[in-house]
């Protein structure tokens, strides 16, 4: 029997244009529990973008209409005529095409004053803060006809890059300026940071308050749709950051029924079942209990599959919403939205570009730090989030006893690498990194530049050297590879490890770190391991071996692993010390072995079981691969 799953009815909901009427603009609201019956009364605040600043000129108040639905509850709509000849000043823009702000505002016979600043849950447009937008005359976007060519990489093959857009670029469009620079590094999926609509300009993300559109900050829908276009047309996925475990007091399921004094029992949204954090209203996290909540988040991840076209997600906080032993929480979205994708094959349109074979492309990204390997054995995502390597290799920079932890984590020890699910063949990978926005750059683990600030500490990149064979180990690792921003050339900053000064202060990306010397030095490297993992598939989908001998190697400061497909071999070593190593070896297939790195140590007739002294320089490494 196949899955039973609901999407709310967006075609209702929001600001919508009405295209057979110049200047109609129709709204729709769920308030479940906010009603007529209650002698409440709910109005839209509109304003032209253009006049939302001077002080003559206030918003107009149109009166909503309220109705049942059968599913939902209580709705609110509104149709509304955007005529000229209704401004209040000759010099207003009212009437004209473009962007107009809106807010709702709702009559309480509980409260003398209004609730003001509601925000639309369903608004596809945003503008500053806690205004919800429209445009008047939008013109959609028209995507290249190449788009339904497009095919997702298989998730083995994947090599990520994860990017906040306005630290990254400015904005969207200085990110599509950026894509060549991506594409030319070797990336064929970028994993984009938070764009839900949030109420500062200087923010991670992490505390939403709209997720049907892009903020304000960042650009708009049509920017966004062109930057996921013009990034399928170089070969690069877009996954995007989805927060669904708790909100902003903003939020209008938070906001709405926190102001009306209604008990967590009577809200319809939000809940304190989950994982709370110390400093955060328990109130605040979304409950996968209700069926609304469940509904509301499967049709956001609808909508930015269909209407954005992004190819998957990077959920953040599953433990938010992961509801043990049951089928409500996480495990129900994750499989839902594969269901959804699913029931599109065969189609002739853009979702095919999740079909490659008998494999659905869909990529799911949970990030479940406690147990990374059980949200993949227990659930429809298909790649996880996890710490472990990142830890270890810190760990391995401060104390060369951690090595052998790091060599099996890069072997991805205990993760299983296909699993079946409700009949479903699934492949399951895990990411392997070395930074990413939650941590400071890595290079921070080997010295800082003094500082008084706690907030402007950064790593001392006179030691961009010793980060080398860490980012030779993470490249050819089992796992989907990650750099973090800025990482390839040397980025710096340190990150504190709590307080608002983590995600308000602004870390724009330096680009001119990569005219440096050792920014040069470490853009060559990672371009040349990029292109190396992506030429050979046995670092991307083979065999991993760890040779773990303290004796012999380890405790010498030296990692050996292998990397093996169809046949062909890769041999991978890596020396964390200062000084060259000469360490002994035997290969296990008889031949020529090129050197990958730089060709300079092939070896020739080499003896299968046989010793051979392998030279391997300080602080970097050598990869040997059969010749066939």
């Amino acid at each position: 029997m196949p899955d039973i799953f609901e999407l709310l009815p967006l075609n209702k909901l929001g600001a919508r244009e009405d295209k057979q009427t110049s200047g109609k603009i129709n709204f729709g609201l769920f308030l479940p529990g906010v009603s007529e019956e209650g002698e409440y009364e709910l109005f839209v605040r509109v304003i032209h973008e253009k006049d939302q600043f001077l002080q003559d000129i206030p918003p107009m108040d149109f009166e909503m209409e309220h109705s049942m639905d059968l599913d939902y509850g209580d709705y609110w709509s509104a149709t509304i005529d955007i005529e000229v000849k209704d401004k209040l000043k000759p010099y207003s823009a009212w009437g004209t095409p473009g962007k107009y702000v809106y807010r709702y505002c709702l009559k309480s016979p509980k409260k003398q004053e209004f609730i003001d600043w509601i925000i639309d849950p369903f608004a596809r447009e945003f503008g500053v803060g806690k205004l919800s937008a429209f445009t008047l005359g939008y013109e959609h976007y028209v995507w290249n006809k190449n788009e339904l060519e497009w095919k997702i990489p298989f998730i083995n093959d994947i090599v990520l890059y994860e990017l906040m857009v306005s630290e990254f670029a400015d904005d969207i469009k200085g990110t599509i300026a950026h894509l060549d620079y991506l594409a030319d590094l070797g990336i064929n999926c970028i994993e984009l940071m938070p764009l839900s609509n949030v109420e500062k300009r200087v923010d991670w993300g992490f505390a939403p308050i709209g997720y049907f559109g892009v903020d304000d900050r960042f650009g708009n829908r049509k920017d966004m749709q062109e930057l996921i276009d013009k990034a399928h047309q170089k070969g690069i996925a877009v996954i995007v950051d989805s927060v669904y475990a708790h909100t902003s007091h903003l939020f209008p399921y938070y906001h709405v029924y926190n102001e009306l004094g209604y008990s967590l029992d009577e809200n319809p949204f939000m809940g304190p079942f989950a994982e709370n954090w110390d400093d955060m209203d328990p109130r605040l996290n979304t409950d996968f209990n209700h069926k609304f909540t469940r509904d509301f988040f499967l049709t956001v991840n609808n909508h930015w599959l269909d209407y954005y076209h992004v190819d998957g997600f990077r959920y953040d906080y599953v433990p938010g919403y992961w509801l043990e032993d049951s089928e409500n929480g996480y495990t129900k979205l994750v499989r839902d939205t594969y269901r959804l994708v699913n029931e599109k094959k065969g189609s002739s349109d853009h979702w095919q570009r999740f079909f490659e074979e008998e494999s659905v492309n869909l990529i799911q990204c949970a990030e479940y730090l406690p147990c990374p390997t059980e949200v993949l054995e227990k659930t429809y995502s298909n790649c996880a989030w996890q710490n472990r390597t990142l830890d270890a290799a810190r760990e391995t920079a401060e104390n060369p006893g951690k090595l052998t932890e790091l060599g099996s984590l890069f072997g991805l020890i205990g993760y299983q690498p296909e699993i079946q699910n409700n009949g479903d063949k699934l492949k399951k990978t895990a990411l392997q990194y070395l930074e990413n926005h939650d941590h400071s750059r890595f290079i921070c683990t080997f010295g800082t530049v003094a500082c008084d600030n706690e907030l402007l500490r950064e790593g001392d990149r006179t030691f961009w050297y010793r980060m080398q064979p860490y980012l030779i180990g993470l490249l050819t690792a089992k796992g989907i590879p990650m750099l973090w921003q800025g990482q390839e050339f040397g980025e710096n900053y340190c990150l504190p490890q709590e307080g608002w000064g983590r995600v308000l202060l602004y870390r724009p990306v330096r680009w001119e770190y990569f005219y440096t010397s050792e920014g040069r030095s470490l853009v060559n490297l990672v371009r040349k391991l990029v292109k190396l993992r992506r030429n050979n598939p046995q670092f991307s989908r083979g065999d991993h071996y760890f040779y773990n001998d303290y004796a012999l190697y380890q405790s010498r400061n030296i990692m050996m692993f292998s990397r093996t497909y169809n046949g062909v071999f890769s041999l991978v070593a890596l020396n964390f010390g200062a000084q060259e190593q000469v360490v002994n070896f035997k290969f296990p297939f008889n031949g020529n072995y090129r050197e990958e790195l730089h060709g300079q140590d092939n070896l020739k007739g080499v003896s299968a079981g046989k010793d051979v002294q392998l030279n391997i320089p300080g602080n970097y490494g050598r990869i040997w691969t059969l010749e066939t």
